[in-house]
């Protein structure tokens, strides 16, 4: 094979890749980019093409109840799950990551397996686990905020402990091994030393969190109480009867929260180390 046929090869073949990656990520951005687009539609009902624009969906949005309160019962819970997903994932992530001991693994896959499980499947067990529990001690959980944020603590705990032990792996050793020597005890050590080098693993582990715990609908269908409703599931109830831009300003709104908090993720931490 002479060099210009080698060239020209090479050329085709990042040309063919870049071509797919494009097509790849049109297909993953279009439906987004529709969704916000059609939030701006002032027809009354949803269809193509638009007859104008206006912002006026997203003012009825906000009037309305049902999508206010989920709105801020989600957020409510993302805040919740995010807050005790970290106070139980950065010591477990910092006890698989520094230490050896019986289990290990079996933990790890334990605090992991909320990731691997569907959504669904996922709700219903924690449902009859619920159910369960208040036959045998009648604390009532199904239907109740405390069992509600519960689960959602389930579902961002997996991120938490990932992402922190990704970043605690690549803290150099020496540094804390200094710090002792020096005379700081592990506590100290811990709290001026480690948990700084591991911040950027500690905001994404949070963000993501709130994120999954945000956008969730499965557990929250089996969990949710009477007159209680999380955002995603106000979507789908007003999808039932409604095709209006109303939906597409509350989705447009949604992707702006999600976004935000990935842009802060991606700030602090670079999520390909993860994975």
């Amino acid at each position: 094979m002479n060099e210009s046929s080698r060239l020209w090869k090479d050329m085709l073949g990042r040309t063919l890749y870049r071509a797919v990656a494009m097509a790849t990520l049109a297909f993953v951005l279009a439906p987004l980019v529709v969704v916000v687009w059609a939030s701006f539609f002032s027809n009354k009902i949803l269809s193509f093409p638009p007859q104008g624009y206006t912002t006026d969906w997203f003012i009825r949005a906000w009037q309305q109840d049902v999508f206010r309160q989920g709105f801020l019962l989600s957020l409510q819970l993302g805040v919740m799950a995010t807050l005790w997903s970290l106070l139980l994932g950065v010591p477990a992530a910092l006890a698989l990551a520094r230490y050896s001991f019986p289990g290990r693994e079996a933990i790890n896959a334990i605090l992991m397996a909320p990731m691997m499980v569907p959504g669904i499947v996922a709700g219903a067990a924690v449902y009859i686990f619920f159910i369960e529990v208040e036959m045998r001690t009648e604390i009532p959980l199904v239907g109740s905020l405390p069992g509600l944020s519960i689960a959602h603590v389930l579902i961002g705990l997996p991120w938490t402990v990932r992402l922190v032990t990704a970043s605690m792996v690549g803290v150099d050793r020496q540094i804390e091994e200094a710090a002792l020597s020096l005379g700081a005890n592990p506590l100290v050590t811990f709290f001026k030393v480690t948990l700084p080098l591991v911040r950027p693993g500690i905001v994404a582990g949070a963000m993501f969190s709130f994120i999954v715990s945000f956008i969730d609908l499965e557990k929250s269908l089996f969990l949710v109480g009477p007159g209680r409703v999380t955002l995603p599931i106000a979507i789908v109830n007003y999808l039932e009867w409604n095709l209006d831009s109303t939906i597409a300003a509350v989705a447009t709104m949604q992707i702006l929260v999600i976004a935000a908090a990935l842009l802060v993720s991606d700030r602090y931490f670079k999520l390909s180390r993860s994975f």
